[in-house]
């Protein structure tokens, strides 16, 4: 082989490597990151169960249009947010048979299409009781004009109507204690912090503790009664920091966020002390 023919075939060599190596890097910026977008430990503090230690795994952040859904939950301004009530509700016209009552039973929310398989039901929940069958005949089932069942049905609550939005919102990772199962973050929104951490405000379908008595607020604060639980983490640019929860402290929607948030956050006992990032 001439020195021609070996510098040709030396070219045509480079040419082929670097076309690999531009496809391989192409693909590479293409395939989206894999992975958990935020992992931390803390240990528990000013509860029953202080000192354990609490891992938290989130694979997604929660985008601005869910962050609107679950507010609007708790402002009582979704879809489908009905206050009880009115005259709408007649009992089945007359009455007759006590068919109307039946029609008028509220059917059970639907469950999360997003629910993890691997955690069972929480053992906590209370079975919805079916309605009690209307009395039939007469005229006595038009009570449904005025003071009929849909009268007797409560309103809907702010808490009641935020528990529904997690129970039906998407699975964004989960928070570890010592308990058999974890709880199923649905909600993981942050914000900057002045000093360059991270104001991270998370939510659970479930209540810390709700199966057990290893979340019992240990100070004096009078314990909420949420079904549910928001937690507020305050990170330093290294990532660690503290965190605190809605065991007995109240939710609210932050105006300069427009994100849930806990009430008097400051004033709270600490929940999650020593957070660190992993």
């Amino acid at each position: 082989m001439t020195t021609k023919e070996k510098a040709i075939k030396f070219i045509s060599s480079l040419f082929a490597f670097l076309g690999i190596l531009a496809v391989t890097v192409l693909i590479k910026a293409q395939t989206p990151a894999s992975g958990p977008v935020l992992k931390l430990t803390a240990t528990s503090d000013n509860v029953s169960s202080a000192g354990e230690t609490i891992k938290l795994n989130l694979n997604k952040w929660s985008t601005d249009a869910e962050r609107d859904q679950f507010v609007a939950a708790w402002n009582l301004t979704a879809a489908g947010n009905a206050r009880g009530g009115g005259g709408g509700a007649r009992g089945g016209g007359t009455g007759r048979g006590g068919n109307g009552a039946a029609r008028g039973a509220a059917a059970a929310a639907p469950a999360s299409a997003d629910a993890a398989p691997d955690l069972p039901p929480d053992p906590d929940a209370v079975p919805v009781p079916a309605a009690a069958p209307a009395r039939g005949g007469g005229g006595g089932g038009r009570g449904g004009r005025g003071g009929g069942a849909g009268n007797n049905a409560a309103a809907v609550t702010p808490a009641a109507s935020l528990l529904t939005a997690l129970q039906n919102g998407p699975v964004n990772g989960y928070l570890w204690t010592s308990e058999v199962t974890g709880y199923a973050i649905r909600y993981a929104y942050k914000l900057p912090l002045p000093n360059g951490g991270q104001r991270i405000i998370l939510a659970t379908d479930r209540r810390l503790g709700a199966s057990n008595s290893t979340w019992k607020p240990a100070s004096a604060a009078t314990p909420t009664d949420y079904e549910f639980t928001v937690m507020e983490f305050r990170l330093g640019p290294k990532g660690d920091g503290e965190g605190k929860a809605s065991l007995t402290g109240k939710v609210i929607v932050d105006a300069a966020s427009k994100s849930l948030a806990l009430d008097g956050y400051d004033m709270l006992p600490i929940v999650f002390k020593t957070i660190k990032p992993q």
